[in-house]
């Protein structure tokens, strides 16, 4: 009885291990998938972060190699928060977290703030995706403006589609805007060019056709003309013709070689009153011709002056050639004096019928222009004028009263 109560005893609890353990071991097998499958999860997530992380490099070299700032706007309140900035130029705009958008908007041009402010209430009302704009913006304490491009786009959304977020960047493009500048300045030289040429050779024909019909023209008359005063006017005319073709081919001569820069400025020290003798001399038997008077201004006083004589000689020659063509009656002076800017003033005077004021301007000495198109001239006295000045460090004006006469005069460096 006893061995059967004991088999009894064993059969009970093996039964009773058995139930307990078949549980036991089905949870250790749940909690080993469990394991496992967090473990799996765990390899996925870490790989995730890595991926984002590697996103997160690649994104941050995008923006330094763009040079690009991050911003993002809340539409509910207007905020502006900058949240990444990777521009290398100085002073520019980086306003503090949560600035109004309103305030960083009156940073920038009257003529841009407009454009932003709409374009930003299109983006916050949802009547657009997305917007690209450029304006220029003058940070607090920079003495300067510079120009900035931004893209901006709806980030997220409200269950209702609105706007929640918008996100953008900003560049600074003041390198692009000079290039533009630059470009549209070449352009229109080319176009100006362009136009200069045209009226280059369309003056060029006239002036050069004119007088040589007189030359061949009056060479073939002559050798018909009996009467010796009809020959002797008739060689006249033919000697003015020839000097005016000759001067033709000089001013385009002294233009050309000035705009390939060709030439060394070779400066001495000579004396000016010399130089305004020669001149006068020179121009004596044209003035009289037209009953004109050449007074050189205190003449004995005229300074010493180091320059390269040549080239202010033929300044002078474009000037006083100038006064004796435009002047009728009266009187032709050339003077000089010191400036309060250690510069020499040189000047010519005349008594002509004067130039209206608002001609008296740098045009005045641009390539081709002429006051009266119906006297005879290449206009290029003027524009070689100014070329030669420039090249001795100095500047040409001119003033001008309608009536009385006008008075050219050039600057330059004492020393």
């Amino acid at each position: 009885m006893l061995l059967l109560f004991t088999l009894s005893s064993l059969l009970r609890l093996d039964i009773l291990i058995w139930v307990a353990g078949v549980p036991l071991l089905l949870i250790g097998l749940l909690l080993l998938v469990i394991q496992q499958r967090q473990a799996r999860q765990l390899a996925v997530d870490l790989e995730q972060m890595k991926k984002m992380k590697r996103h997160s490099i690649e994104y941050d070299l995008v923006l330094k190699a763009m040079k690009l700032c991050v911003w993002h706007l809340d539409v509910q309140s207007h905020l502006v928060t900058f949240e990444t900035d990777y521009r290398d130029k100085p002073n520019s705009l980086c306003p503090q977290p949560d600035t109004k958008l309103e305030d960083v908007c009156a940073l920038m041009s009257p003529d841009d703030a407009g454009k932003i402010a709409k374009g930003m209430e299109d983006l916050m009302a949802g009547r657009l995706d997305e917007q690209h704009l450029q304006y220029r913006i003058k940070p607090p304490g920079s003495s300067a403006a510079y120009w900035s491009e931004g893209y901006a786009t709806i980030d997220k959304r409200g269950m209702d589609g609105k706007p929640l977020t918008i996100v953008g960047t900003s560049m600074r493009i003041d390198d692009q805007k000079e290039i533009e500048r630059e470009l549209i300045e070449a352009r229109n030289k080319a176009e100006e060019s362009d136009r200069l040429k045209s009226a280059f050779l369309t003056n060029m024909s006239h002036e050069i056709r004119t007088p040589l019909n007189a030359i061949v023209g009056f060479s073939e008359v002559l050798l018909e003309v009996q009467d010796e005063a009809e020959r002797a006017n008739l060689v006249r005319l033919i000697q003015e013709n020839n000097d005016h073709l000759l001067r033709l081919f000089d001013d385009m001569a002294n233009m050309s070689r000035l705009e390939a820069g060709s030439g060394a400025v070779r400066k001495t020290r000579f004396p000016l009153s010399v130089l305004f003798r020669e001149l006068a001399d020179k121009y004596a038997v044209a003035a009289r011709k037209k009953g004109l008077a050449i007074v050189v201004e205190d003449e004995g006083n005229a300074p010493d002056l180091y320059t390269d004589r040549e080239r202010l000689a033929e300044i002078l020659n474009q000037l006083m050639s100038n006064a004796v063509k435009f002047t009728e009656q009266g009187s032709i002076t050339l003077g000089g004096e010191a400036t309060d800017d250690e510069m020499l003033r040189i000047w010519v005077r005349d008594t002509g019928k004067g130039i209206p004021e608002d001609q008296c301007n740098d045009h005045l000495f641009e390539r081709f222009v002429k006051v009266d198109e119906f006297v005879a001239g290449t206009g290029l006295g003027l524009a070689i004028s100014r070329s030669l000045a420039q090249s001795l460090g100095g500047r040409v004006g001119v003033t001008s009263v309608p009536g009385e006469g006008s008075c050219f005069w050039v600057e330059l460096p004492v020393g």
